[in-house]
C-alpha cells in the first residue's frame, strides 16, 4: 500500500462513486489504529474531491484531526486531495475481477479492494463485511500477488475465491452501503475549492516543466546517471551476478552505513528490473521507505515512469572467482574480488549480524588470504601457497552466505 499516512480514496459502492480520506494502520502509544474521515456518528463521504476539500477548509470537526500526521497532510497542495489511480477502489465491481484469470492486474486490484473493504468494515462496524473476511482465511492469500496463483493448484484456489465472493459479496457491499453518509457542501464553497485544486495542478505542472528543463540542461553537462531519479535520490539500483543468475535490488548509504531494499536482514531481490519496479508500487514495508528521498522514487514509480538504471559502479559479478582462486593468486582479478567482498561486508553490516566476521575468525587462513589479495596492511609477511582448494571453498561459503540473504534466487 501507499507509504502516505493519510490517503484520499475513491470508493465505488451501490449508490455511486464517493470520496473520503483513509488513514491505514498506524501506531500510537503502543496501540494500532486505523480510521476514515468521519466522526462518532460514522463515515463522511463526498461526491467530488472539491466538496471534500471545501468541507476540510470549513474547519468543521472530524476524527482525523487527532491523527499524528494530520498537520502534515493539511500543508500539502490542494490537488493532493484528488485520489491517485491506485487509490481508486471499485468495491461493487470486485466480482468482475474474479471472472478473469489471476493476472497481475486482477490480483493486485482485488487485493487492494479486499484491504480497504476489510478496513471499512472494521472501522464502521459493518458486521457482514467483518464476518466475511474473518470467516474465509483463503482471502488473505490474495495480497501475496499473482505469483501465488501460478502454481499447480493456483487456478483452483482462484476459482474458490471467486465462488466465495459470488456467493457473499452482495452482503458485504450492502453492509458497507448502510454506512454511506454523504456530506453536502455549499456550491460556492465547492467552486472555491475546485479553483484551489486547479491552481495547484497548474503550479505542479509548471514546477514539473521547470524541473524537466533543468534536468535536460544538466543531462547535457553531466553523467546521465547523475540526472536520473536514482542520482537525485541517492539510492542506487544494484545488479548482482552470482551462481549463474543475475538479480536486482536497491541500496543506499546513510551516514556511511549501507541500507538495502529489504527488511530484518533479508535483501529483496528480483530477476528483472521491471519486476522490481512493479513491486515498489504496491509495497512499502522495507527499510528504504523511511528515507527522506524515497518519495522521489515513488513519484516516478506511481506514474509508471520508473526506469531501473544500474551504474557500472553498482554491478557485482562473482562469476569465475572461485575457480580463479583455486588456480592461484595470479589468476584472480583483484578488482572483481574486492568488489565482491565489498558486497559481503555491506550486506552483513546492514543486517547487523556478525556472521562474516565470525566466519573469518573461524577460518584464519582465508582471512589472511583475503588480506593479502586485497592489499591490507594486516597481511604483512604472509604469502599464500598452494593448494588453494580450501580458499576457493571458503569463498563459495561466503557467496552462499550472501545468497541466503536474498528473498528470491
Amino acid at each position: 500500500m501507499s507509504s502516505r499516512a493519510i490517503i484520499p480514496v475513491k470508493l465505488s459502492l451501490t449508490e455511486g462513486d464517493f470520496y473520503t480520506l483513509w488513514a491505514p494502520n498506524w501506531k500510537e502509544h503502543g496501540a494500532e489504529w486505523q480510521a476514515f474521515l468521519g466522526d462518532d456518528a460514522g463515515l463522511f463521504l463526498f461526491t467530488s474531491p472539491a466538496k471534500m476539500l471545501a468541507f476540510l477548509n470549513s474547519g468543521k470537526k472530524h476524527d482525523l484531526r487527532s491523527h499524528p500526521k494530520w498537520s502534515a497532510f493539511e500543508s500539502l497542495p490542494a490537488d493532493m486531495i484528488v485520489p491517485e489511480k491506485k487509490d481508486v477502489y471499485d468495491i461493487v465491481g470486485a466480482p468482475a475481477l474474479l471472472a478473469g484469470r489471476p493476472s497481475y492486474e486482477n490480483v493486485s486490484a482485488l487485493g487492494r479492494i479486499f484491504h480497504i473493504a476489510r478496513s471499512l468494515g472494521e472501522v464502521t462496524a459493518a458486521d457482514d463485511a467483518v464476518l466475511f473476511f474473518a470467516s474465509h482465511s483463503m482471502l488473505g492469500n490474495v495480497h501475496r500477488g499473482a505469483d501465488h496463483y501460478a502454481g499447480e493448484h493456483g487456478m483452483g484456489e482462484w476459482s474458490a475465491v471467486g465462488r466465495t465472493v459470488l456467493d457473499k459479496w452482495q452482503k458485504v457491499v450492502e453492509s458497507l452501503d448502510a454506512q454511506v453518509r454523504v456530506i453536502d457542501v455549499d456550491d460556492k464553497e465547492t467552486a472555491e475549492a475546485q479553483s484551489l485544486i486547479d491552481a495547484a495542478r497548474i503550479a505542479a505542472a509548471e514546477a514539473r516543466a521547470k524541473a524537466e528543463l533543468a534536468a535536460k540542461e544538466a543531462e547535457e553537462q553531466a553523467d546521465p546517471y547523475d540526472s536520473s531519479v536514482w542520482g537525485a535520490a541517492g539510492i542506487d539500483p544494484v545488479k548482482i551476478t552470482i551462481q549463474g543468475k543475475s538479480l536486482y535490488t536497491l541500496r543506499t548509504y546513510v551516514e556511511g552505513r549501507p541500507v538495502f531494499l529489504g527488511r530484518y536482514g533479508e535483501i529483496f531481490t528480483f530477476p528483472t528490473p521491471r519486476q522490481l519496479a512493479r513491486w515498489l508500487v504496491e509495497n512499502d514495508e522495507h527499510d528504504l521507505a523511511n528515507l527522506a528521498t524515497w518519495e522521489q522514487v515513488m513519484t516516478q514509480a506511481n506514474a509508471g515512469e520508473l526506469e531501473l538504471i544500474v551504474h557500472p559502479d553498482n554491478e557485482y559479478s562473482y562469476q569465475g572467482l572461485a575457480a580463479d582462486i583455486e588456480k592461484g593468486p595470479e589468476a584472480v582479478d583483484t578488482a572483481q574480488m574486492s568488489r565482491g567482498y565489498e558486497l559481503f561486508a555491506d550486506a552483513a553490516d546492514w543486517a547487523a549480524d556478525d556472521s562474516l566476521n565470525s566466519y573469518l575468525l573461524a577460518n584464519p587462513r582465508m582471512q589472511d588470504f583475503l588480506s593479502y589479495m586485497l592489499g591490507s596492511t594486516e597481511s604483512a609477511g604472509y604469502v599464500p601457497s598452494a593448494p588453494f582448494t580450501d580458499h576457493a571453498n571458503a569463498w563459495k561459503d561466503l557467496e552462499e552466505m550472501l545468497v541466503k540473504r536474498f528473498s528470491r534466487f
